[in-house]
C-alpha cells in the first residue's frame, strides 16, 4: 500500500471538514486520470484518509500529487487536519465493483454476511452481483471415490461482508 501523509499546523479554532468538500476535490483531480476513488474517511480531529486504486498500479507520485491538490483546496488558516492519501492494499477488502472487475480471473476469499467463507476464482462482476467459481469434492452415485467439480455461485453485493484477493505462495 502506497501512502503519503501530511500534517498541518495546529489551528486555534477547530472546524470539522465536510466529507463532501473532500469528495468534490478528489473527483475533480481524478476525472482525467486512470486512478479512481475507492474510499474517503473523515474522522474526528479532521483525520482525512483517501484511498485510490488503478486497474494496473498506483504510484507514490500519484498519491503525492493528489495530496497536494486536496491540500490546495483546503484553508490551513481555518482548518487543522491530517491528510493521508494511499492506494488500496493487496490484502484489503474490495470496496466497489470496479475493484471486483479488476480481479476477475484471480483467486479470492469471499465472506458472506451470514458467516460462510468461500474460496474460488472470481468469474464475473457486474453492478449488482458477482459470480464465483468454487471447486468442491462430490461422490457421484455408485462411484467409489469423490471427484472434484466446479460450481458457479452468484452473490449480490448486499450478501457480501467482504472479498479479498487471495495470496498463495506455492
Amino acid at each position: 500500500m502506497q501512502k503519503f501523509r501530511r500534517r498541518g499546523a495546529i489551528a486555534p479554532l477547530f472546524i470539522m471538514i465536510e466529507k463532501k468538500v473532500i469528495i468534490e476535490a478528489v473527483a475533480a483531480f481524478l476525472k482525467d486520470s486512470e486512478n479512481y476513488l475507492v474510499d474517503i474517511d473523515v474522522k474526528p480531529g479532521n483525520l482525512i484518509r483517501i484511498e485510490i486504486d488503478n486497474d494496473r498500479a498506483v504510484f507514490i507520485d500519484d498519491c503525492v500529487a493528489l495530496s497536494r491538490y486536496v491540500e490546495s483546496q483546503l484553508n490551513r488558516e481555518e482548518e487543522d487536519y491530517e491528510l493521508e492519501v494511499g492506494s488500496s492494499g493487496i490484502g484489503q477488502a474490495f470496496k466497489n465493483p470496479r475493484q471486483y472487475r479488476k480481479n476477475i480471473g484471480n483467486e479470492v476469499e469471499l465472506l458472506t454476511k451470514s458467516g460462510i467463507k468461500y474460496t474460488g476464482i472470481l468469474k464475473d462482476a457486474g453492478e449488482e452481483e458477482v459470480v464465483l467459481t468454487v471447486a468442491k469434492r462430490v461422490k457421484p452415485e455408485g462411484a467409489k471415490r469423490k471427484i472434484q467439480v466446479e460450481e458457479e455461485l452468484t452473490f449480490s453485493y448486499n450478501e457480501i461482508k467482504h472479498t479479498k484477493y487471495l495470496i498463495r505462495f506455492k
